[in-house]
Parts: structure tokens; sequence; C-alpha cells
């Protein structure tokens, strides 16, 4: 699928991608995991291109779960200096492409040599305005759903908020996204049919693309596909198909 291929005016304002496959992909090359993430980044320039082109407007990417800090430490320690590398290599192309970075996750956990690596490019693109890259980082959603519950507790404890008036937009309100819309459209790739612990409370109706590529190979064409697959579908929100079709 090629960007003439896709309605611009039905394009999701938030893509989130599971960016799976990367171990897969450098063993089948006889090669250790940390060279599949290596080449990943390709693949990450492309899917910011590919958004930023079809005129998306937050593209979140999962980049590193609570669950991965149990991998090996070798693999730990290369994904975090590759962290590095990637922010300062990328922090141009970011510029270039009008994209502010953004990151949600308990980013206390990461090393301080990556974490102000990564403010830095934050501050360094927050002006900017094409589009919102999020990088979901030591982030999942049990531990963001927890962290909300524990903000929430300490707010009714001082008294500040009444058990009668928490609703769903209160528990929005102390998420980690809760500057973003919910995403329109998840994109996994690398065959796995699955979404990992990854923004459970927002995805409520979001819809699913499951790609058969493994992410190191993942390209603009395979972006569009995605979109293009968005758009052949009727989203309903609990409506019926002849209500979501009048409005």
């Amino acid at each position: 699928m090629k960007l003439e291929d896709i309605d611009k005016s039905r394009v999701p304002q938030h893509v989130a991608i599971i960016m799976d496959g990367n171990g897969r992909w450098a063993q089948r090359q006889a090669h250790k995991r940390i060279f599949g993430h290596q080449n990943a980044m390709t693949a990450v320039r492309q899917a910011v291109e590919a958004a930023v082109a079809s005129g998306v407007k937050y593209l979140t990417l999962y980049t590193f779960s609570t669950e991965n800090w149990n991998r090996p430490q070798e693999e730990i320690d290369g994904l975090m200096e590759l962290l590095i590398k990637a922010v300062r290599d990328e922090t141009k192309t970011l510029m270039d492409n009008n994209v502010k970075l953004e990151a949600i996750g308990d980013l206390g956990r990461i090393p301080e040599k990556s974490r102000e690596r990564l403010l830095g490019c934050i501050r360094e693109t927050s002006g900017n305005t094409a589009m919102t890259l999020v990088l979901a980082l030591s982030y999942s959603s049990r531990w963001e759903i927890a962290e909300a519950l524990r903000n929430i507790c300490r707010e009714a404890s001082s008294g500040s908020l009444k058990a009668e008036d928490v609703t769903e937009e209160t528990l929005r309100n102390y998420l980690a996204t809760k500057d973003y819309p919910d995403p329109d459209l998840l994109i996994r790739t690398g065959g796995e049919l699955r979404i990992s612990n990854f923004l459970l409370w927002q995805m409520a109706y979001t819809e699913f693309y499951f790609s058969e590529q493994l992410w190191p190979d993942f390209r603009h064409e395979d972006f569009y596909d995605a979109l293009y697959d968005y758009q052949q579908r009727q989203r309903r929100f609990g409506k019926t198909g002849e209500q979501a079709s009048r409005k």
C-alpha cells in the first residue's frame, strides 16, 4: 500500500504499536537478540515518517515493558545503551519532521545516563507540532493502573476526593496517558495475537491490526497497509451498524 491509497480524512488520530520480533529476527540470522534491537531503528524511523506523512497526531511505541526488566542483564544493558544512541541519533530526524517526543512509564528505573539523554531530547523537541511520539518505557498497563489507584487513595485519605465522586473520567485523569486521546488503532508486528499488558484501559474500543512482519523489517508500506485496513472497518462504539453509518 502507498500513501496515495490512504484517505487522509479518515486517518486515526492515535496509533499505538507493539514492536515485536526483534529477537526472532536476529536469531534467524544467527545473531544475539541485541542485534535485532540494533536493527529496529530503521523500522522506528519509517513508522514515524509514515505517521507524519499520513496525518497521524499521536504515535505511541511500546519500547520497554516493566516485565522486560526480567530479561538477561546483558540484554537489558544493551537496550539501555541503545536507547542513548537512538535518542542521540534520531533527535535530528524528529526535529526535521516537526515531531515532539514524550515518554510514559516508571522512568525512575531507567539508568540515569539513559534517562538524562531522553529528557534532553524531550526538552529539545517540545516545541514541535506535527505529531507527538510517545515512548512507553518501563511501562505496563497494570503498573499504570496500580499507580493511578495509589494516587487516588492518597487524595481520598487527604479528604480532597470522595468515593461517590469517582467516575471513569476521574481514573483517566490519573493515568500516564491523561494528555493523549485513546488509541484508534493498535498495530502489533511479529505475528503474535496479544496485547501484552499495553494500554489495557485505553484500548477499550481500539481497532487491532496484527502483522506477520518482524519489526526490523517494518516499512512505510506496512504502516500504510495497517491504515488502509483500519479505514475499511466500521467503528460502532456499542451502537448498531445503522446508527454508526448515520453518524
